[in-house]
């Protein structure tokens, strides 16, 4: 009788504790129409958020009652939190309360409810959150400071929402201080820069069909210098890996080791595989002052970090337009060093040469290896004490007005000089393949003089001869006939010419590129990664950033 007894009173318990919740839960339903969002990082290292909520109570859902507001951790002082509905201050704010996951706090609007069919306007202010400043994992003078909005549990919510999350840097921080992270799905790459009524630093993000229910990690980095050094706090264990230590409990040790297994392998695998690909030293990203001007189109290639295969291929159009090279034979791609040698011929270009006179494959593929390590080096040396940043913006630049040129030509003829005069430039652009396509798709081109020089098979059927054509920009001559080929043809022939090398030279790009990177930027002895942290949200929060700073602020509402 006495088992019986407990029995019941169990099953009773249960349902006491789980049918009102539940009956509460699903009575939401509701539109967040709008979220703004102002989060000021403060010179002593705390931050505020200001949020501004629009709830559209749906027909036939329950009064909107309490709001829950997650925090990014459970460090804010609850006595700095205030709100309001439509402006009317309300006073009803707990920790006890929210009913959302991880840290936060719920608002009870009172005798201030949103009815059904009807909008409200919610204004939270959290004066004091400490401990949301991370180290910045790509520069140590920096700080990193990621944040994610509330968000609220997809059951309780219809529609889009339009966001708006803007960033005050730190009182006397220079606008050409501060570095933004990459922006959430949905959102420009870039801010809006500006700055606030106190003359701080702004970065707005907006997205006017942003998901009310999901996560968006914003992020960005400054000088260290402007807040206290004990503000910036170390990520622990549970950050780093993102998780809550409840949960890991409750979930079992064995179960949950073997996921961490998986996902750091998963994540280490995907890291070195991009690893190996960055071959520029770490030493370029620190900034100077200031552009660094007269890289030639093939050692700006190398400071915009474009793929090796097409650095080489722009180095061997070079070489050809000079008249030191001829390609003898397309596949496999085979290369002849002219006589006399150019005088203007660069280092690279020489050891380039020097390159394809060794005769197997392997000792041409360590050779070039060498070669890009030397170019490597070469152009971090000379972009010392210069502003990486100003210096890659006025490449692409230039990038940008070379196919305005060409693409403004109004004749075959003037498009094709055009085109042979800045073709190393063009070849920097990330859509190299597709604008030469776009931009050569009718009409015949008039080749330059160089072109038989890089195709053995030219004049074989495709070309036609024409009574004049103006001068090729690399091989020198003027005032005679030139052929031309069909524009398609010659497209093909130029974009063709990077997956020829990467396939018959250097092999797999990303093992030839690994062997430049062990030697231009190996792999530190101890590094920190990107880490993250739980917070509150509607069915969780789990940070995942993928930017320069190591921990991002999650916060969520569990109605």
């Amino acid at each position: 009788m006495k088992f019986l007894r407990l029995t019941a009173l169990f099953i009773l318990a249960a349902v006491l504790l789980s049918l009102p919740g539940s009956a509460l839960a699903q009575s939401y339903y509701f539109q967040l129409s709008q979220e703004t969002v102002n989060v000021y990082w403060n010179s002593d290292g705390t931050t505020s958020i200001d949020y501004v909520f629009v709830f559209n109570n749906q027909p036939g859902a329950a009064d909107i009652a309490y709001v829950d507001v997650g925090t990014p951790n459970s460090n804010f002082d609850e006595n700095s939190i205030s709100a309001d509905v439509n402006g009317n201050p309300v006073y009803d704010i707990s920790t006890s309360g929210y009913e959302g996951s991880g840290s936060g706090f719920a608002v009870g609007l009172g005798s201030r409810a949103i009815p059904p069919g009807q909008s409200g306007k919610v204004h939270v202010f959290i004066g004091t959150v400490n401990g949301m400043l991370r180290p910045d994992t790509q520069d140590s003078s920096y700080t990193s400071a990621d944040f994610a909005p509330n968000y609220f549990d997809s059951q309780f919510t219809v529609g889009t929402t339009d966001m708006s999350v803007t960033y005050h840097l730190p009182p006397g921080v220079k606008p050409d201080e501060p570095k933004w992270h990459s922006a959430p799905s949905g959102f420009p790459a870039q801010p809006a820069t500006g700055l606030d009524s106190e003359g701080r630093v702004t970065y707005t993000w907006t997205n006017p069909n942003a998901s009310p229910s999901k996560e968006y990690v914003f992020g960005a980095s400054f000088p260290r210098s402007y807040v206290p050094a004990s503000a910036v706090l170390q990520p622990t264990i549970w950050e780093t890996l993102g998780i809550d230590p409840a949960v890991f409990f409750t979930f079992g040790i064995f179960c949950l080791v073997g996921l961490i297994f998986v996902l750091v392998i998963a994540a280490s695998m995907r890291s070195a595989r991009r690893r190996k690909l960055q071959y520029m030293p770490p030493k370029i990203s620190i900034e100077g002052h200031g552009i660094k001007r007269g890289l030639t189109a093939i050692e700006a290639a190398i400071l915009l970090e474009q793929p090796m295969d097409k650095i080489l291929t722009m180095i061997l159009f070079a070489t050809i337009k000079k008249n030191a090279a001829r390609v003898t034979k397309k596949d496999p791609l085979e290369i002849e060093a002219l006589q006399p040698q150019p005088e203007d011929l660069q280092p690279y270009e020489v050891q380039f040469l020097q390159a394809f006179s060794k005769g197997k494959r392997s000792a041409q593929r360590s050779a070039l290896q060498e070669m890009m390590v030397s170019l490597v080096k070469s152009v971090s040396g000379k972009m010392k004490g210069f502003s990486r940043r100003e210096t890659v913006a006025y490449y692409k630049d230039i990038v940008q007005r070379a196919w305005s040129q060409v693409e403004a030509a109004d004749t075959p003829e003037v498009k094709s000089q055009k085109f042979d005069e800045v073709m190393e430039w063009t070849m920097l652009d990330k859509d190299y393949g597709d604008r030469t396509r776009d931009v050569f798709r009718t009409g015949p081109v008039f080749v330059p003089m160089w072109w038989p020089r890089y195709d053995p098979g030219f004049g074989g059927g495709g070309a036609r001869p024409i009574s004049s054509a103006p001068s090729g920009g690399g091989g020198g001559g003027g005032g005679i006939s030139l052929p031309s080929l069909p524009g398609g043809d010659f497209a093909a022939g130029l974009v063709l010419g990077a997956e020829n090398f990467s396939s018959s030279v250097i092999g797999n790009l990303t093992d030839f590129t690994s062997g430049v990177t062990n030697k231009t930027n190996p792999v530190p002895v101890s590094s920190s990664s990107s880490s993250s942290w739980h917070g509150g949200g509607g069915g969780g929060c789990a940070c995942a950033c993928a930017c320069a700073g190591c921990a991002c602020a999650c916060a969520g509402g569990g109605r």
